[in-house]
């Protein structure tokens, strides 16, 4: 199956996209993976984004295209890949089309990560990470520590990262419903969008998008 995953912030995207790759025995395939992989490896699009990245600007839409592409014409991608944050616009996601017409394929569904914004904000500004090199990750209301600022496991220090406050979700959320949220009314005219929620265990929302995804495929 070619898929692709939305939803806001903090739905769990990285997370279900691991599990729904593995079922489904395609690679999982993230912008922030291809951006990693390209500039650890030098490649000219790495240069261009890590250029653009170091000046503090955003990585202009040809170079993320371009590393998609790349991605996507390698062997394990040849049956099928599921994408998680690309497209990341209706501009994106009308390259992806044009990519894939000229490779002769088509997406077989869009994954809808449907949470709501209160809950969004709940799971990342609950969010707590001890300052040691563990970095391990508690939260506030699904994973407290045993005494309140303290990690469980070496006694550090747990804070909130700048980026986790509820002010920083929020524009982040703005800028999920301006830009990405588009895509979802995009394909849903294409009649690819599949919508479930993200609610509850990550199991259960794994199984609830494969028992979606399959009735879509039927």
């Amino acid at each position: 199956m070619r898929i692709v995953l939305v939803g806001p912030p903090g739905a769990g995207k990285g997370t279900q996209a691991a599990y729904l790759a593995k079922n489904l025995s395609i690679p999982h395939i993230s912008t922030g993976d291809l951006f990693r992989a390209n500039i650890s490896q030098g490649t000219d699009l790495g240069k261009q984004a890590r250029a653009y990245m170091d000046a503090g600007q955003l990585v202009p839409d040809e170079v993320t295209i371009g590393m998609a592409k790349d991605r996507m014409s390698q062997s394990d991608a040849v049956n099928g890949f599921l994408l998680d944050g690309f497209p990341r616009n209706v501009g994106q996601a009308e390259a992806l089309d044009v990519m894939l017409k000229d490779e002769g394929v088509k997406l077989d569904a869009v994954l809808d990560l449907e949470v709501p914004e209160d809950e969004v904000v709940k799971r990342i500004a609950g969010r707590r990470i001890c300052r040691s090199d563990s970095a391990h990750v508690f939260h506030v209301t699904y994973n407290p520590p045993k005494t309140e600022g303290v990690c469980d496991t070496c006694g550090g220090e747990l804070y909130q990262r700048d980026d986790d406050s509820e002010e920083t979700v929020r524009t982040r959320l703005e800028v999920y419903h301006t830009q990405t949220e588009p895509i979802i009314d995009y394909y849903r005219a294409q009649g690819l969008v599949v919508t479930i929620s993200a609610l509850g265990k990550v199991t259960e929302v794994t199984a609830r998008a494969m028992e979606a995804l399959k009735s879509d495929e039927g």
